[in-house]
C-alpha cells in the first residue's frame, strides 16, 4: 500500500484529491461544504432525490450554512456535487460516512444506515481508498462491525486495499462560536498509514486534529462527551425538583455555585434533556456493555430521570393550574418552544414534545407556538400545526410553558398577558414575578 498512501498524500497536497461524503444531513452537508471551501472537489451521496436536487440548486435546508455560501461552492466554483448514484463512489480518493444512527423503541442501535453506507462503498471503492465513519456509534463498531462488510464486498483486506478511520462529528447546531472547521477533531485510525492519511486530508478542512490511538478509543470519546452531559443534567433535574419542594430557587442556587472558580461546571434543568446525540449516545455504550457483562448502572439511572422528566412537567402543568382552581383535563396549554434548544428549529427528541404528550393523555387541549418550526410531528405520528402568538391567543388559554426558551419570545409581555405560566427553562429571571401566577421548575 506504499505506493496508494504515497499517491493520496500527493493528491492532498496538491489539492486534487476527491472526497465522497454519504449523507448530506446536519453533519455530512456542513462537512461537504467545508472541503469544498478549501477548493477539493467533493461528491455528496444521498439516498434522497430531494436532498440530492436541493444541494445541486444551491438551495439550503441547514441553518449553519449560509446560502451565499452554498451557492458559492455549488453553482460558483462547482467544488460540491450531490448524487443518488452511489456507483460514483469508485470516482472518490476518500469517503465520509454521515448517516444517521438512531436507537430502535428497545433503545437498540439501528446499524442499517452504516451497514448500506459500507456495502455501496465496497462494492464500488477503488484500491486504495480512505474511508472514515463519523456517525456516532457504539465502541468496536469501526473495527468489527464495518470491516468485515467493506472486506466482504470489496474483496480487498484492510491496509492492504483500504484504511479506515473513525472520527466522531462534534456539531453543535445554533453555535455561532464554533462550526465544523474551528471544531478540534477527533481522529483515530485503524494503523499507523491510515493515521497518516487520516489527518492529511481532516487537516485539509479542520484547524485543530486531535489524535487517538484507534477507531474505538475516538468512538469513545463521542460517547463519553454526550454521557457526561447526560448524567449531569439528570442531576440538576432531579436536583430541581427537590429544591421546588423545598422552597428553594435552584437558579439561583447554580449562579451561587458558579462562583467557585474550579471543581464546578454549570448545568441547568428543564423538561428533559433532547437533540441528537445527549439522549441517545450513553445507550449506544450500555448496548455494547452488555457484551462484556458490565452494567453501566449510573447511566441507567440518569437515563431513567431524563424518561421520567415530561411526566413530572406534566404533573407541575397540573398542580399550577389546580392551584387555580382548574382541571388539566378541561384545559388548553400553549407551549412555547418545540425546538430541542434556543434559537434553532430542529425538534429531533425534543422534550417539549414528550411533555406535550403527557398533557393530551389528560385530555387537555394542547396548542405550541415556535418561531423556527411552523409545523412538527410526534413519534406517534402526530401533527402539530405552530400558532400565531397573539395578545389574544395567550389570554386565552389557560396555561402558557416555556418548553423552549428563544432569545426572540418577548418574555414580559407573555407574562403579562397570560393568566398562568410554568416556566421550565428560567425565561421568566427578568421579569418582575406576581405572585401565583408563575411557577417555576
Amino acid at each position: 500500500m506504499e505506493q496508494n498512501m504515497e499517491k493520496i498524500l500527493k493528491k492532498v497536497s496538491d489539492k486534487t484529491i476527491k472526497i465522497g461524503v454519504i449523507g448530506l444531513g446536519y453533519v455530512g452537508l456542513p462537512l461537504a461544504v467545508t472541503f469544498a471551501r478549501k477548493g477539493i472537489c467533493v461528491l455528496g451521496f444521498e439516498k434522497s432525490e430531494k436532498k440530492a436536487q436541493l444541494v445541486n440548486a444551491a438551495t439550503n435546508y441547514i441553518g449553519d450554512i449560509e446560502d451565499d455560501v452554498l451557492v458559492q461552492v455549488v453553482a460558483k466554483d462547482k467544488s460540491l456535487t450531490a448524487t443518488t448514484d452511489f456507483s460514483r463512489i469508485k470516482e472518490c480518493d476518500a469517503v465520509i460516512i454521515c448517516v444517521p444512527t438512531p436507537l430502535d423503541q428497545f433503545k437498540k442501535p439501528d446499524m442499517s444506515f452504516i451497514e448500506n453506507s459500507c456495502i455501496d462503498i465496497g462494492r464500488n471503492m477503488k484500491h486504495g481508498t480512505f474511508v472514515s465513519l463519523e456517525s456516532t456509534t457504539y465502541p468496536t463498531t469501526t473495527e468489527n462491525f464495518m470491516k468485515p462488510i467493506l472486506e466482504r464486498e470489496s474483496g480487498m483486506k484492510e491496509n492492504n486495499g483500504f484504511w479506515l478511520c473513525f472520527s466522531p462529528e462534534r456539531v453543535d447546531p445554533g453555535n455561532k462560536d464554533y462550526k465544523t472547521e474551528n471544531t478540534p477533531k477527533v481522529v483515530g485510525s485503524s494503523g499507523v498509514e491510515a493515521q497518516q492519511i487520516a489527518m492529511a486530508i481532516y487537516g485539509i478542512a479542520i484547524q485543530n486534529l486531535y489524535p487517538v490511538s484507534s477507531p474505538r478509543v475516538a468512538e469513545m470519546v463521542k460517547i463519553l462527551e454526550n454521557t457526561y452531559r447526560l448524567i449531569n443534567i439528570s442531576m440538576i433535574n432531579e436536583l430541581a425538583l427537590l429544591a421546588g419542594k423545598m422552597k428553594i430557587d435552584i437558579w439561583e442556587v447554580i449562579e451561587a455555585a458558579k462562583s467557585k472558580p474550579y471543581g464546578f461546571q454549570a448545568f441547568y434543568p428543564g423538561p428533559g434533556v433532547g437533540g441528537h446525540c445527549i439522549p441517545l449516545d450513553p445507550f449506544y455504550l450500555e448496548y455494547i456493555a452488555k457484551n462484556f457483562n458490565f452494567d453501566l448502572t449510573m447511566i441507567e439511572a440518569a437515563g431513567h430521570i431524563n424518561n421520567l422528566m415530561p411526566y413530572r412537567m406534566m404533573n407541575k402543568i397540573s398542580y399550577a393550574l389546580n392551584s387555580h382552581g382548574k382541571a388539566l383535563s378541561v384545559s388548553t396549554i400553549l407551549f412555547l418552544g418545540v425546538a430541542y434548544k434556543p434559537d434553532i428549529d430542529d425538534p429531533r427528541e425534543s422534550p417539549a414534545l414528550l411533555v406535550m404528550e403527557e398533557v393530551l393523555k389528560k385530555g387537555a387541549k394542547v396548542l405550541y407556538h415556535d418561531p423556527y418550526i411552523k409545523r412538527v410531528q410526534d413519534d406517534h405520528g402526530r401533527l402539530y400545526e405552530g400558532q400565531e402568538l397573539t395578545d389574544d391567543l395567550i389570554s386565552s388559554v389557560d396555561c402558557v410553558v416555556f418548553t423552549t426558551n428563544h432569545a426572540c419570545f418577548d418574555v414580559e409581555r407573555i407574562v403579562a398577558k397570560a393568566k398562568l405560566v410554568v416556566d421550565t427553562r428560567n425565561a421568566v429571571k427578568f421579569v418582575q414575578i406576581q405572585n401565583n401566577k408563575v411557577y417555576k421548575l
